[in-house]
């Protein structure tokens, strides 16, 4: 488009984003308003992209990563003939595929959720990183931010792996339009601020008039011409520009505008001017689906095996027959053993360094491309990314997360670097899988069904060794668990999972030589768990005492409960968990202060028998 074309492309935008607003009674058109030439730009001259194909691997990907602006995101979608005027209108409101923040699961252009803010960059930078290590279709991404969320620290661990990677297929466009929700932002319009961090960083800058369409137009171009460094297009803009009323005013953030109508008028009136955007690079995938035999590694009854090792061995193998599998660490896969696969695959192995929300993040980015990601780091540092694995949820994004080194169990180092959350966490996210394996065989299974499973999941593995209980043609099916001891006169439940299999094993055998039955459950499948054995167990024994090297809110004994919220009668629960803060010790020592070893399990058991407390 030329100059006059664009200019009105762009006021089509902000009349747009004011209408849409203005229907659902609620919304972003200041915020959209002020991006309106940047994004008519970019989607008139730029963007190459094949609406009818958003699967195309020759697509550019965009990204809004101010995903509050979502009335410029629809009004876009409108102007390029895939969103019509009557559903632009039904913004906001129920059944409608155009959410207050744009996600993947209603829309088939939306690369990732959006709208908790300093995401969208290190989602890019994921792509960006598929795009060039390892689809090489000459794709470019683009993502818009906002000036408000460079604030968040998200943002700077992408802005350095990207500048690390040498991306010169992404672009950042900030909308530098110095307002953020409750007034100004921390630089407000001081683009060289902005150039000076992102250049320290490694960036190429460009600084532009956010409302000279023509100015936009070079820098895009000169975004593209750039190798071997990312680019970031800096925008003056004005938030609210074109209405008098709200342009640069504070105190309108997520606000219809006073006077919608008196408003699309100063604008020039509706529009419906049609965009016919750039065909995308003539591309193929080079990654293979499910391309070969996985021969799994196989250990033997009673070989002291650690579980993380058995992680880092089946992903390697699982590597070699699946060529889309990939790995990713944080910078501990010495520990986390996801060396193994680095080693074999290097092409194919993502470093990301103590930067763990760009982990996940770069884990999102890949698995938009068709990647299956493995991204592995200590359960404990995990947390630092919770709001990533929340939103990639959000995203309905594939991917896989192992938390190395969970628990007191693993001893010396001390409460900073155990896992004592992770199993809650991960069981609060929405359509999440949570595994916890407790030897070598089943851990192994288990880290390859996970590859073809929906949604976010979790696998945890455990830093000492343990012997190998399962035979390797042992089967662990998503949802189940196995029943180690089982008798007709047991007289509670043992649910264990993990590091505390054993010694629930262990108990079971004391127990036995005093003339106590118990049952024992792996419950190695802690979501989703096994209703019908669970329920069996409660019928059988009336008692489930649960066991776990984990806080006792939100793990195991949650789990144990999850059969009986549907109106079944409760059975009595017994919780054995880490309820102090540990210090240092060895494992053994760890467990049994925390008092979840045998000796406590038994001394638990016993003590309920002696009260009558099961039968």
């Amino acid at each position: 488009m030329n100059t006059p074309e664009l200019v009105e492309l762009a006021q089509q935008l902000r009349v747009d984003s004011v209408r849409c607003s203005a229907a659902a009674g609620s919304g972003h058109p200041t915020s959209s308003m002020s991006a309106a030439d940047l994004m008519a730009v970019l989607l008139a001259n730029h963007l190459r992209y094949d609406f009818d194909r958003p699967d195309h691997p020759g697509n550019d990907r965009f990204i809004l990563s101010k995903g509050h602006a979502s009335p410029l995101l629809y009004s876009a979608y409108k102007a390029a003939g895939v969103v019509d005027d009557g559903e632009l209108l039904t913004f906001r409101k129920l059944g409608s595929r155009l959410e207050g923040h744009p996600t993947p699961q209603r829309l088939p252009w939306v690369e990732t959720a959006t709208g908790s803010l300093g995401q969208g960059l290190p989602v890019g930078v994921g792509i960006a990183l598929a795009g060039k290590r390892l689809d090489r279709t000459g794709y470019h991404v683009w993502v818009l931010c906002g000036d408000s969320e460079l604030a968040e620290g998200a943002v700077w661990e992408a802005a350095e792996h990207a500048s690390y990677e040498h991306l010169d297929n992404l672009t950042a466009i900030v909308d530098v339009n110095r307002l953020g929700q409750r007034g100004p932002t921390r630089h407000g319009h001081d683009l060289d601020a902005y150039a000076r961090r992102l250049e320290a960083f490694g960036w190429h800058t460009v600084e532009v008039d956010g409302h000279d369409v023509d100015a936009i137009d070079r820098a895009y171009g000169e975004a593209i011409s750039t190798k071997g460094q990312p680019t970031a297009v800096l925008a003056r803009t004005l938030k609210g520009k074109g209405v008098a009323a709200v342009q640069d005013r504070e105190g309108l953030h997520g606000k219809p505008l006073p006077d919608p109508d008196e408003a699309i008028a100063e604008l020039g009136g509706p529009r419906d001017l049609r965009v016919h955007v750039h065909e995308p690079h003539s591309a193929r995938l080079l990654h293979a689906v499910r391309d070969g035999q996985v021969e799994l590694p196989r250990f033997d009854k009673g070989e002291e095996i650690a579980t993380r090792d058995a992680y880092g061995k089946a992903l390697a193998a699982l590597g070699t027959g699946r060529g889309e599998i990939v790995a990713l660490d944080g910078e501990v896969s010495d520990s986390t053993r996801a060396e193994y696969f680095a080693k074999e695959h290097p092409e194919r192995f993502f470093e990301c360094y103590i930067a763990e929300q760009q982990m996940v993040a770069t884990a999102v980015g890949l698995s938009t491309r068709g990647w299956v990601p493995y991204a592995s780091t200590f359960a404990a540092f995990l947390t630092r990314a919770h709001d990533f694995v929340r939103m990639a949820s959000i995203s309905g994004a594939g991917i896989n997360l192992v938390g190395s080194h969970a628990g007191v169990a693993i001893g010396q180092d001390g409460p900073s670097q155990m896992g004592l959350e992770d199993l809650a966490m991960f069981r609060a996210v929405h359509g999440s899988t949570v595994l916890y394996p407790c030897d070598a065989n089943q851990t192994a299974q288990l880290v390859a069904a996970m590859a073809d499973l929906d949604g976010i999941r979790y696998l945890r593995t455990s830093r000492g060794k343990s012997a190998v209980i399962y035979g390797p043609d042992e089967e662990f099916p998503i949802g189940g668990s196995k029943v180690l001891r089982s008798s007709d006169r047991d007289r509670l439940t043992l649910v264990a999972a993990g590091v505390t299999v054993p010694e629930a094993l262990a108990a079971a055998d004391a127990l036995d030589r005093a003339g106590i039955r118990v049952r024992v459950i792996d419950l190695y499948s802690v979501k989703p768990v096994d209703r019908l054995t669970l329920r069996q167990a409660a019928e059988d024994t009336g008692c489930l005492l649960t066991v776990e090297d984990h806080h006792e809110a939100g793990g195991l004994g949650d789990a144990a409960l999850d059969p009986f919220l549907d109106g079944r009668p409760m059975p009595r629960l017994v919780r054995l968990a880490v309820r102090t803060m540990p210090g240092s010790a060895a494992p053994d020592e760890q467990l049994h202060a925390a008092g979840i070893d045998a000796e406590s399990i038994v001394a638990a058991v016993q003590l309920l028998v002696e009260q009558a407390v099961v039968r």
